[in-house]
Parts: C-alpha cells; structure tokens; sequence
C-alpha cells in the first residue's frame, strides 16, 4: 500500500507515453498497473503550501493560501495579465520575474477539438500530455507571459481555447491540418508578436496509454466517495480510466491524501 499526497502525475515522452505518481518519496509506474485493480482512499487533506489538513479550494491550496501566494495569483491563468516585465509587483515579483520572464510558447492542441494555449516553453510537450492531447503544434515562441498571454487572447476571437474533457476521454476526436490551421491564424497575431511566428515546424503526435476508453465517463469525486476500487484500463491527460467507465482527475485531486492499493 502506497499512502501520499496526491500531486499531477509526473510524464515521460515515448510510445505510449509513461506515467509516474509520486506517493512521498515513491515513485509508481502507472503504466505498470494497466489490467490491474486498484483501490483509492481518502484519508485527509494537505494544502500544497502550509501543509496543513485544510479543505482544499482550488489548485491544491487551501482557501487562504489560494488568496495569498503567488503560485495561485491571476495571471496564472491569464497570463496576459502579467506584469513581471514591467518591473510591477502582484504578489511576489522575485517569483514573478523567474516565471514570467522566460521562453513562452503560444500553441494548438487537438484533444477534444483544436484548442489555443499557452505555456512556458520547458513544458513542451508536458502541458499537451496534461491536456490529453494526441496532436499539437506550436505557433509563436515569444521571451515572455504576457506577449504570449495576449496573443492567446487575439487568437481567442478566431479559434477554442477550452478542451472538452468528455469528448477527450471517449476517445472522440479527429485529425485535424494544425499547420493549415496554424498559418491561417498568422493574421491575427498581435503585430508586436508577428516576429516570432514560427514558420518551419511540423506537428507534435502524441500515444497515451490506453487500452479501452470509456463509452460515457462518470468522474469520481473522493469527496462524495472517499473510497473506490476499479480495474485501470488507461491513463489520458490527467486522468486514471477504469473499466466500468469511473474516471479519475489526479490534477484535480491535488492536495488530497490517499492510500492506494494493487491487488
């Protein structure tokens, strides 16, 4: 039995792609659980900052951290709210300036349907593993947050920037031309971004490991159910796919503790 808390899983490119949970200093290799039963308990929870047993609100945190700490601020998920550039503070700027003052790239994703995002450029393709994504492409690399955040927000008028989870883990998605699609935004990047339009890439695939994907999907909340044993049949994104089509979003999870179990 594993005890832990319970953080997004750790991956590795390949075919298919390898999963690793972290259970406090024990590394397990999802993949290696594939056909296997698995029980899920809950035990209590520890916010990913104070690590105190406090309700966890958002992100892994605790309400009051959530509010406080730099890690959870706005431009987290609006990074064209950034400002760390600028030289102006929001919560921290020495922690502000070493994330938002790097390589970010702007990208499509094609999980659910094709999506616009953003991300640092060291989580490429880590941020379309996370996504659940089986094809992406990059569009703009750019030195900053906020120059990806706003061309994120130009290209939000002409294309999705939100995934279907659902459909992602039904497997209900197509191939789509992400450089034909790619090109065809060009004209709407900001012209302070044009110059970093990135002509002369191709698209990224992606093999998650799955051998039976759910007819519909029925999220299992340990809030609601605290304890839970199914048969695992594939991981995809975030999420843990189990036989009698219960899943599981580890990342929506985090800062919850658990006992795991493989009979």
């Amino acid at each position: 039995m594993f005890q832990g808390v319970l953080i997004k899983m750790q991956t590795e490119s390949g075919s298919p792609i390898q999963y690793y949970l972290d259970m406090g200093g024990d590394f397990i290799n999802m993949n290696q659980l594939l056909d296997k039963t698995i029980t899920i308990s809950f035990e209590r929870f520890e916010c990913l900052n104070c690590h105190r047993d406090r309700p966890i609100y958002r992100q892994g945190f605790c309400k009051s951290c959530f509010f406080e700490i730099p890690q959870a601020a706005d431009w987290i998920m609006r990074p064209e709210l950034s400002k760390a550039h600028l030289d102006q503070e929001d919560r921290d700027l020495e922690y502000e300036k070493k994330v938002q003052l790097q390589p970010h790239i702007v990208y499509l994703a094609n999980s659910s349907n094709v999506k616009v995002g953003v991300t640092r450029k060291n989580q490429v393709p880590t941020r379309w593993i996370d996504q659940g994504a089986h094809e992406a492409i990059e569009i703009v690399q750019v030195p900053n947050r906020y120059m990806a955040g706003i061309t994120e927000v130009a290209l939000k008028d002409h294309i999705s920037d939100k995934t279907n989870w659902r459909k992602m883990l039904t497997n209900q998605v197509e191939d789509e031309d992400l450089v034909a699609m790619r090109d065809n935004l060009r004209q709407y990047i900001p012209d302070e971004v044009s110059e970093y339009f990135i002509e002369s890439n191709s698209e990224t695939h992606l093999e998650f490991p799955v051998l039976q994907y759910p007819q519909k999907v029925t999220s299992l909340n340990l809030d609601k159910t605290p304890t839970y044993t199914g048969t695992l049949k594939g991981i995809k994104g975030q999420y843990l796919i189990f036989e009698d089509n219960t899943v599981f979003n580890v990342r929506g999870s985090e800062g919850y503790v658990v006992n795991i179990s493989v009979a």
